[in-house]
């Protein structure tokens, strides 16, 4: 009777450990779903990118992006909105550059400072926009995003001063960011 006894225990042991470790599998596998699902609603949200050409894929929070891109302007973009979604912890950009306005026949030194600038804003706006849009704790439809030589104004209404620290705060992480102008209204409701 020991031994039966004995064998139960262990069977049950056995049992449990292996339903814990598939549930811990399911988790994940959620997980990365639901990331999966957050990081193809970004880039399609997004109107500088063509989602349709970019392919996502997750596993324990790393993205891996493939397909192509028109620019290396829009490469870092698409890496930039992804790795800003909550539970990414890193982002393979396998992404590929097809047109580059044919990199080969335009001179780098043919586009002067002004393009330079304008592009790395239009880039600022939409990373600042979209992590707002994806962070439930700002009210993005309220924030206007306006950048200027990496000077970024933000302008609209927000329901509290910790939801206009936050937002500020947001914008001040955000890459080539050089300064906040925070020119928010705090609205109660």
């Amino acid at each position: 009777m020991k031994t039966f006894n004995k064998s139960i225990i262990a069977a049950l042991v056995l049992g449990t450990t292996a339903m814990s470790a598939q549930a811990n599998s399911w988790e994940n596998e959620s997980k990365d779903a639901w990331i999966d699902g957050k990081a193809e609603t970004v880039l399609l949200m997004n109107t500088n990118l063509n989602n349709f050409d970019i392919n996502t894929d997750v596993k324990n929070g790393k993205v891996v992006l493939t397909g192509k891109v028109n620019s290396e302007l829009d490469k870092e973009l698409a890496e930039e909105l992804v790795l800003s979604l909550d539970g990414v912890t890193d982002v393979d950009n396998s992404l590929t550059v097809v047109n580059n306005m044919d990199a080969k026949n335009t001179d780098k030194s043919m586009m002067n400072d002004d393009d330079d600038n304008d592009l790395t804003d239009a880039k600022i706006t939409t990373v600042i926009t979209t992590r707002f849009l994806f962070d439930s704790e700002v009210g993005g439809t309220d924030i206007d995003v306006d950048t200027d030589n990496g000077v970024v104004t933000l302008n609209g209404s927000v329901k509290s001063e910790a939801e206009k620290q936050l937002a500020v705060k947001i914008a001040k992480n955000a890459e080539d960011v050089r300064d906040v102008v925070d020119k928010l209204a705090i609205v109660a409701e």
